[in-house]
C-alpha cells in the first residue's frame, strides 16, 4: 500500500545534525590549533564576505522554500511542488542547509575545513537517494521521474 503523505522532515534533520557536527567538530579543530599550516592567509576578508554571502543565500532559499512556498502545507495534501524554488532545485531546503553550512567554513579560510562541504554534499547525496527520492518515485512515479530530468537534486540550474 503506498503511504499517502510524505514526512514532512524527511532526512532533514539527521542531515543539518550531521553537517552541524561537523562544522562544530572542524572548528573545535582548528582553534586547537591543530588546522593551523591550512589557514590560508590574505584571504580573512575575501572569506569573511564569501562565508557571510553563502550565509544569506542559504537562509533566503529557506525562507522562500519553508515559509514562501509553505512546503509543509504542500506535503501535507500530497502534492509534487514543481514550482517557485523548486523549478530549479528539487531540494532547496537541503541547499539552504547545505550553503549555511559552507559559509561557515568559508569564513574560516582554512582550506583542510574547505574539505567538508564536499563531505557534506557526498552525505546529502547518499541520504536522499536512498529514501526520500525513493519516497517520491513510489508517490508520484512518472511525474516525478519528468521532474528529475529537468531539475537537479541540490545545484540550482534553470529550465531551457
Amino acid at each position: 500500500m503506498k503511504k499517502e503523505t510524505l514526512p514532512v522532515f524527511g532526512v532533514g534533520p539527521v542531515y543539518a545534525f550531521s553537517c552541524l557536527l561537523l562544522t562544530v567538530f572542524g572548528l573545535f579543530l582548528k582553534k586547537k590549533g591543530l588546522l593551523n599550516n591550512g589557514n590560508i592567509s590574505g584571504l580573512e576578508l575575501i572569506g569573511m564576505v564569501i562565508g557571510t554571502v553563502f550565509i544569506l543565500i542559504g537562509i533566503s532559499v529557506w525562507v522562500h522554500a519553508v515559509i514562501i512556498q509553505r512546503i509543509k502545507d504542500e506535503i501535507n495534501s500530497g502534492n509534487l511542488v514543481t514550482s517557485g524554488i523548486y523549478s530549479i532545485v528539487r531540494n532547496p531546503i537541503y541547499l539552504a542547509i547545505l550553503c549555511v553550512f559552507t559559509g561557515v567554513i568559508v569564513s574560516e579560510h582554512n582550506f583542510y575545513l574547505l574539505l567538508l562541504p564536499i563531505v557534506f554534499y557526498i552525505l546529502l547525496t547518499i541520504l536522499i537517494k536512498n529514501t526520500e527520492e525513493k519516497w517520491l518515485l513510489d508517490k508520484f512515479g512518472a511525474d516525478y521521474i519528468e521532474y528529475c530530468k529537468h531539475v537537479n537534486r541540490v545545484i540550482p540550474w534553470f529550465r531551457h
